[in-house]
């Protein structure tokens, strides 16, 4: 086949096409990435300053373009400006009420680096909104309208900022233009802004004076209109901040293991995020918590082995020494490894509907790491407006406070200031899945470090095997008045005249000694099982059945107990009496109580009860006898050996 010096030419052109859109690309793969977030107060103008940045790195298509001339006439733009907010108010309930409600996320770039930005709510009520956008920060352009000043919203979004460990500020003081760009102005909120950043621990920050609607000193700097400022442009200074990567390769090496990576006999790879630090074939590691030791054999990607990774990369390491380690396990430098602890300090931004329950069992999500913790009586609130700290029981939607927290097993971490991948969490309601706070972790408490589990010589299989039995836990839980004790009490009377070795621990009796200083809210309430069942735990530790008869209302400590005890050890039994049954046989005399106002937090009827989902044995007390309930309980946890 031939062809014609026109066809030559043709390929030759395309050729050349594909060559620079290759460059293109591999240009722009190659540039580094910074996230960085715009908050402050409502109407300051975050929405509009990222419509300009899209609008002046022309990320936005002709078609995009012609939209948002005509939304602008539509809103009442003046002549023919555009409103670049509209942009980034994607809700429809955001450009109805004018205002930034979820986290909108944008992309744009420029020649010299790839940004993705979060425009963050202003409103109080928005906070974990906010928090949300800054957890993977590296930047925060602060928005003071020149109009307006620092607001309390400015107060409150720079601590956050702050607090979420963003190493880089922007005071971008917006709206110059409506105060004729007056230096004095800007001086003076620069001077008030210094002082409230100075009283919280910002070391550094970056004033800017700009008009996102006009464009001044967003590009180039100074604008005509402020010939009198020195600094830089926004996108300038944007592309020239050290990125939190960059900054974490010169730290210790840290890499969280999120998969054991094992296609077969012949490979057995660790494979995660590095974190911090950087890492070769022939470093020495060390496994956390379990301390073991080894050398980097290899470095393997999907594109080959490497000679060298850094933070920021996802690898898969080989290790010279069949070593044990698992997902949740963290390598690291050997001669300067991370701590591992069970108890910490930790500020926390809470972020559900339902308030925080000290005391109740919440996944803990670190890295990799996945635990149940508990969360103690917060030490103080923190009022993000006048930085006061405030006494407080509980946290509610949006509060921040700190609060000591303790895990089931000890995890590894380091403190937040240090390390934003292993210091800082997420809490999961365990019912629900749904995240309802984050933190940051301070420090270790000191009892953590100093206090260490004794080995016995005698086992509570020893314990056991001495009395001839399994131990258990068999755990009556239902409404007051439901029968729990009278059929524990039956139960084990029948257990005994098997020469079964028992202890019944009911919910009045231990309100007499152990649990007298607990009321009836629900961290009282929460608090009261989970000491019953480390009570409990014991027990069973010494060979005991346990029969334990509490309301017990909430499926979440129902579970932390059956998590503290060996598998098929807790029993669940639902003593299942509709409230109407039990509220007519009201022995007590407390639902009348409750019912008059007399008594406050009643289950049942001020307080919910959330049935078992699956109990191991269910009994209706309206269709059984005390007597037949019982026999179907022994025969249900028959035999006990």
């Amino acid at each position: 086949m031939t062809h014609s010096a026109d066809n030559n030419s043709a390929y030759e052109t395309d050729a050349l096409i594909a060559e620079d859109i290759g460059a293109y690309l591999d240009q722009h793969q190659n540039k580094s990435l910074l996230r960085f977030i715009t908050c402050g107060s409502v109407d300051d103008g975050k929405s509009t300053l990222i419509g300009r940045l899209l609008y002046d790195s022309k990320m936005i298509f002709e078609d995009q373009l012609a939209a948002l001339e005509a939304d602008s006439k539509k809103v009442g733009t003046q002549g023919q400006e555009i409103d670049f907010a509209l942009l980034v108010d994607g809700l429809a309930a955001e450009r109805e009420q004018g205002i930034t409600i979820d986290v909108a996320y944008r992309f744009f770039a420029t020649e010299k680096r790839k940004f993705i930005v979060a425009d963050t709510p202003g409103h109080e009520q928005y906070t974990r909104n906010m928090v949300t956008g800054a957890s993977t920060a590296d930047l925060a352009v602060i928005l003071v309208d020149a109009r307006k000043g620092v607001l309390v919203q400015t107060r409150r979004h720079s601590y956050l900022a702050h607090l979420l460990g963003i190493k880089h500020l922007v005071l971008a003081v917006n709206k110059m233009d409506l105060v004729g760009y007056d230096q004095q102005t800007f001086d003076d909120i620069v001077a008030e802004y210094s002082a409230f950043a100075e009283e919280i621990g910002i070391e550094a920050f970056t004033a800017i004076p700009i008009s996102g609607f006009k464009g001044d000193n967003i590009t180039d700097a100074p604008s005509p209109q402020t010939e009198w400022y020195d600094g830089p442009a926004l996108i300038d200074h944007l592309e020239s901040v050290e990125i939190a990567n960059i900054a974490a390769q010169e730290r210790a090496f840290r890499m969280p293991v999120q998969w054991v990576n094992r296609p077969n006999l012949d490979f057995r790879g660790f494979s995660g995020l590095i974190g911090s630090g950087t890492v070769a074939p022939g470093d020495a590691v060390r496994i956390v918590p379990s301390g073991k030791t080894s050398t980097v054999k290899s470095i393997v990607t999907y594109d080959g082995e490497l000679k060298e990774a850094v933070a920021g990369q996802s690898v898969t390491l080989t290790l010279e020494d069949e070593v044990d380690c698992s997902r949740g396990d963290v390598i690291s430098t050997a001669d300067n490894p991370p701590e591992a602890s069970d108890q910490f300090e930790a500020t926390i931004v809470w972020m559900d509907e339902e308030a925080l329950k000290p005391g109740r069992g919440y996944w803990l999500k670190l890295a990799s790491q996945m635990v149940t913790a508990t969360i103690a009586e917060p030490k103080y609130e923190i009022n993000v407006n006048t930085m006061d700290h405030l006494a407080a029981k509980t946290l509610q939607l949006n509060s921040i406070g700190v609060a000591e927290v303790h895990t089931e097993r000890p995890i590894t971490f380091e403190p937040y200031s240090d390390s934003r991948s292993l210091g800082g969490f997420i809490l999961v309601d365990k019912i629900t899945n749904a995240t309802v706070g984050a933190g940051m972790l301070h420090f270790s408490l000191r009892r953590a470090q100093n206090v260490h589990w004794q080995a016995t010589t005698i086992t509570r299989d020893d314990h056991a095997g001495m009395k001839n039995q399994k131990p258990r836990v068999l755990w009556f839980t239902g409404l007051s008045g439901s029968g729990k004790s009278t059929i524990a009490n039956a139960v084990e009377q029948r257990l005994n005249l098997m020469n079964r070795h028992t202890f019944l621990l009911d919910g009045d009796n231990v309100r007499h000694g152990l649990n007298k200083d607990l009321g009836f809210t629900e961290a009282d309430r929460i608090e009261n099982i989970r000491r019953v069942g480390e009570v409990a735990k014991l027990m069973t530790d010494a060979g005991l059945i346990v029969l334990t008869a509490f309301i017990s209302p909430f499926r979440a400590e129902r579970d932390m107990v059956r998590s503290m005890m060996d598998e098929c050890e807790f029993i669940e039994i639902f003593v299942d009496t509709p409230l109407e049954v039990a509220e007519e046989r009201d022995v007590k005399g407390l639902y009348k109580k409750a019912r008059s106002g007399e008594l406050k937090n009643f289950t049942g009827i001020d307080s919910p009860y959330e049935a078992p989902a699956e109990p191991e044995i269910r009994v209706n007390t309206v269709e059984m006898t005390v007597d037949e309930a019982a026999d179907h309980i022994v025969s249900q946890i028959m035999p006990l050996k």
